[in-house]
């Protein structure tokens, strides 16, 4: 079953490679979405994919890169759209 969440981390999670990272872990687990710095010093992120690997990025981005420090994890379940090609960092 595919599925999309929606996900923002807090923490110190910007300036420490945690977008790279996680487009690499989401490339290598084939999910779809993008992974972009937001204001306020968090990250949001959006997984589409088999229900498996989207529930493994979540995990991942619950710890991200050796450097980070993950305060919280929002996710909100929303409805699959397969508007993804791939899974790229946004600017």
């Amino acid at each position: 079953m595919k599925v999309r969440a929606h996900v923002i981390v807090s923490g110190i999670v910007q300036g420490i490679c945690y977008r790279a990272s996680t487009r690499n872990e989401a490339s290598m687990t084939g999910v779809k979405g993008y992974v972009k710095n937001v204001h306020g010093g968090k990250v949001e992120a959006v997984f589409e994919g088999e229900q498996t690997s989207v529930l493994n990025m979540i995990e991942f981005c619950r710890h991200g890169t050796p450097g980070a420090s993950v305060d919280d994890v929002e996710v909100k379940m929303e409805e699959y759209t397969g508007e993804f090609g791939s899974f790229e960092i946004r600017y």
